[in-house]
């Protein structure tokens, strides 16, 4: 009876029967109070610190140099070497800045991208391939559905809402993520001149651009689409989403030519260097070109890097058939393949495919269209037959894509 009256809690002294449970330990007891406070003083010092620790290394974004996110681009994508390099520098520059430990007063700012280039030239490759590398949120959003608020169609920060989707509404990772907007050249404005009337599907959409790129708090729908009072939005700062602009501003050619104005005449005029630079004028482009073709001021300020890709050629094209990873020349290989049949092409054949893809200027999309009027009849009745090779010759080619409509059609 005397040992039961000595019991008491060894952190605040309370005997047994001041406490409503006294928990033995080796050397001691602790009461429930004693208990209690110990939570409350784990709770205050120990989980934000170890809460701050997950969110730093969850921050922390471990990106490739520049070099390295060149050479990854260099093997799905063939040539292009200026944009590639612009777009490793930006996006490498990107992730430095979101990791930056600010020391003193310099604020490193976000430099956008806004690519120009004709159908065909790897703007959307380059956008995927780059999204297939990172371990970051990316998002490729056409900027055709977009009109003005307030009008049919899609508000433009809808275009946040694909960003969220692909990081499972993660908020925090969709901040750092990279957006990449196509045809934005559908968007320019229908003429130099500001008009009186609505332009909804054109500057309108662009002065709705301009609070994304440059970096501020918007209400996201979190489903996408048109925005109404009663729905619920999720609160996404831009400031460090990079966007990455694409388009192909068919006619932006003759606006440069007319600036530079390439028709030079005399003797010592290199005729070779004329011809390729009238060949490939997008190499001079500049953000005045881009004005007025209908890009608005505002938005260019907001855009700082421009860069272009070259027209394909007849190496290039023959290139993009056979080397890249995922090649088409291989993607029509591995289909044959999963039906036990050896696909062969003579050499001739590519040389075919190279040159009516640029007599009908459709790029690399050309390409497999052409591929697709070859082997359509070959896909259709070998796998019903007891087929294990089959060799495409230049003759078989050129019948089979002379029967199509694309062979059909004259060019003008």
């Amino acid at each position: 009876m005397a040992k039961q009256q000595s019991l008491h809690c060894s952190f605040c002294g309370r005997n047994r029967d001041e406490v409503k449970i006294l928990i033995a330990g080796q050397d001691g007891h602790i009461c429930e109070n004693c208990v209690e406070h110990a939570q409350e003083i784990i709770k205050v010092e120990v989980v934000p610190q170890k809460s701050n620790d997950q969110s730093d290394s969850k921050n922390k974004i471990t990106i490739k140099k520049p070099v390295e996110i060149k050479a990854f681009l260099d093997e799905y994508v063939i040539g292009q070497d200026d944009a590639k390099k612009v777009l490793a520098v930006a996006v490498y520059n990107h992730y430095k800045r979101i990791n930056q430990i600010s020391e003193n007063d310099v604020e490193i700012e976000k430099s956008n991208i806004v690519m120009v280039g004709e159908t065909g030239t790897g703007k959307t490759l380059l956008a995927k391939s780059i999204a297939r590398m990172l371990n970051v949120p990316f998002a490729i959003v056409d900027a055709t559905v977009f009109t003005e608020a307030g009008y049919v169609g899609e508000d433009v920060e809808s275009m946040l809402s694909r960003l969220l989707q692909s990081c499972n509404y993660d908020v925090e990772s969709a901040e750092r993520g990279i957006v990449f907007i196509d045809e934005i050249d559908k968007i320019a404005r229908k003429s130099d001149n500001p008009s009186i009337t609505r332009d909804v599907s054109g500057e309108g959409v662009q002065q709705g651009l301009l609070k994304l790129l440059e970096g501020a708090e918007v209400l996201v729908p979190p489903q996408g689409g048109r925005k109404h009072p009663e729905q619920k939005m999720v609160k996404v700062n831009t400031q460090n989403i990079l966007f990455i602009c694409g388009g192909a501003f068919d006619g932006i050619d003759r606006i440069i030519a007319k600036r530079i104005n390439t028709n030079a005449i005399g003797f010592n005029v290199n005729k070779e260097l004329q011809d390729y630079q009238h060949d490939n004028l997008l190499q001079f482009i500049n953000a005045v070109d881009l004005k007025q073709f209908g890009l608005i001021p505002e938005l260019l300020g907001r855009l700082p890097v421009v860069t272009y890709l070259n027209p394909l050629d007849v190496l290039t094209l023959r290139s993009i058939l056979t080397e890249p990873k995922n090649a088409l020349i291989k993607q029509f290989i591995r289909l044959f393949e999963m039906e036990g049949i050896k696909l062969t092409f003579e050499p001739e054949v590519f040389e075919f495919m190279v040159q009516k893809a640029l007599e009908y200027k459709l790029g690399a999309r050309g390409l497999r269209s052409i591929c697709e009027g070859i082997l359509t009849d070959a896909m259709f009745e070998l796998p019903s037959k007891k087929v294990t090779e089959f060799n495409i010759t230049l003759e078989y080619a050129e019948n089979k894509f002379n029967v199509t409509k694309m062979g059909i059609l004259k060019v003008a």
